[in-house]
């Protein structure tokens, strides 16, 4: 976790994921790309430079202020002793922060969220929903201040299927970065119920495709996906939630939906996905 990218609006939700990204960037050496998006009027903005132009005096404004907020949170002392580049795109924020992150090829990226509620969940999502749906790199969020950080536990929820051992693999590495304990869970529903003989055999085939038999797949049973992974990381106090995301689009994305959109939307504790 060299190179950590953490987009911000200076909120206290935003500070919130950049003390969480300060702690990675101590513990492994590593930096902070502090992103800020300026969303401003097209006018604005020089379209054949995608600059804004120094001569119109709003654009001063905007940039004399980020610049403020910037200096402002440099003086933290939760980031002395730590790299921090000062970051700003002219774009809106879900694109601007994909093309940062392929740009300095970070490791993984820090977000504050609210979550989203009914429709506006459906129907709009938030910029960290998007993120989350089409980041190829993890995507730690924070919902609230994490006093301390020293997270001990990571919670893996996995469905078997044995296109998904790549984001396993992945959450493996990153608990193994972080010095995380890492627990494996499946979550069977009463909408796809599965006998535990057709389980049993789901479990030793996911095994053989992460070659490991050691390998411990907790089994609870939960009236859906979503409530029972909640339940059980509150049953052991993990600290983070692992899931897999598909990163659909469109109608399948309406249809199908997205567990991993659910779940960072509706836990309390901090939720890390990773790409299928």
């Amino acid at each position: 976790m060299k190179k950590i990218l953490v987009p911000t609006d200076f909120s206290p939700l935003a500070e919130n994921a950049l003390k969480i990204a300060a702690k990675i960037a101590k513990k492994h050496d590593g930096e902070i790309f502090l992103l800020h998006l300026l969303d401003l009027p097209l006018d604005l903005i020089d379209p054949s430079q995608g600059k804004v132009s120094n001569d119109l005096p709003e654009s001063i404004f905007f940039m004399k202020l980020a610049h403020q907020r910037f200096t402002a949170a440099m003086k933290k002392s939760y980031l002395k002793g730590i790299k921090v580049h000062e970051t700003v795109e002219f774009n809106e924020a879900f694109e601007g922060i994909m093309q940062v992150s392929q740009k300095h090829e970070c490791d993984l990226i820090v977000m504050g969220s609210h979550g989203a509620e009914g429709l506006k969940e459906v129907f709009v999502g938030s910029n960290t929903e998007k993120v989350v749906r089409y980041s190829e790199i993890p995507v730690l969020v924070i919902k609230s201040e994490v006093e301390g950080f020293k997270a001990n536990t990571l919670l893996f929820a996995t469905n078997l299927a044995l296109e998904t051992t790549n984001s396993y693999e992945s959450a493996v590495q990153f608990a193994k970065e972080m010095d995380f304990e890492m627990k494996t869970v499946f979550i069977n529903t009463v909408g796809k119920f599965r006998t535990s003989e057709h389980i049993d055999d789901q479990i030793e085939k996911f095994k053989d495709a992460v070659n490991d038999h050691n390998l411990e797949i907790v089994v609870r049973n939960d009236k859906n996906t979503e409530d029972g992974i909640l339940n059980y990381a509150k049953h052991i106090n993990a600290d983070v939630v692992g899931i897999g995301t598909h990163g659909r689009k469109g109608i399948a994305r309406l249809l199908n939906g997205s567990l991993s959109e659910h779940i960072v939307n509706h836990a309390k504790r901090p939720v890390i996905t990773f790409k299928l």
